[in-house]
């Protein structure tokens, strides 16, 4: 199994954990398409990650038309993740966490999973996906790109989750961001 095929594996099992097990049980937002599939599920209920994955079309669109590289090694990452996303929905009932370590360790997952198919030059596709394109054309850090990007969809979402809730959630995107960030240096000072 190659390097890339693996991280795609592994962080997808994260971020399906990271969410369903974390996340979803408070209702707390991650940012990007996640948090955006996230804010339709508690609205509407309909499932994250295939919401994540219709999200992210237009997107594909624009990545086909700049960066194809981009494109390929985003989409099993979009696929896998939001179905594992979707898959483990039940973890929701069978962690009981408070809603401070369930941020902080929710964001610490979903990071992890994020930077880790990052650093394999590959993501989930939508926002982080948005990010790579950016940082092609702007010298500034992925993770702190996804970082702002977050921010704006959890503060999107303040209405649907309240405001001690979004004030949680901005506790998550913190730690996603600080995890991707260190994935990402981590791997340009290895190599």
């Amino acid at each position: 199994m190659t390097g890339k095929v693996l991280a795609v594996l592994v962080g997808s099992i994260l971020l399906g954990v990271g969410v369903n097990g974390f996340l979803v049980p408070h209702h707390l937002l991650d940012g990007g398409m996640i948090g955006i599939g996230l804010i339709i599920h508690y609205f509407y209920g309909f499932p994250t990650g295939l919401t994540m994955i219709l999200l992210s079309l237009p997107l594909y669109v624009l990545a086909w038309i700049l960066e194809r590289k981009y494109f390929f090694h985003s989409l099993n990452g979009l696929l896998v993740s939001s179905f594992f996303i979707d898959l483990f929905a039940p973890v929701e009932k069978g962690i009981h966490l408070g809603i401070v370590p369930s941020a902080i360790l929710g964001g610490i997952l979903v990071g992890c999973g994020i930077g880790l198919m990052l650093r394999y030059e590959t993501s989930t596709g939508g926002t982080d996906l948005l990010a790579q394109l950016v940082h092609k054309f702007f010298p500034v850090n992925v993770g702190i790109l996804i970082f702002l990007i977050d921010g704006i969809v959890v503060l999107s979402g303040l209405k649907v989750i309240g405001m001690e809730k979004f004030i949680y959630s901005l506790l998550t995107i913190t730690c996603v961001g600080l995890m991707t960030s260190l994935c990402v240096i981590k791997r340009k000072t290895v190599h």
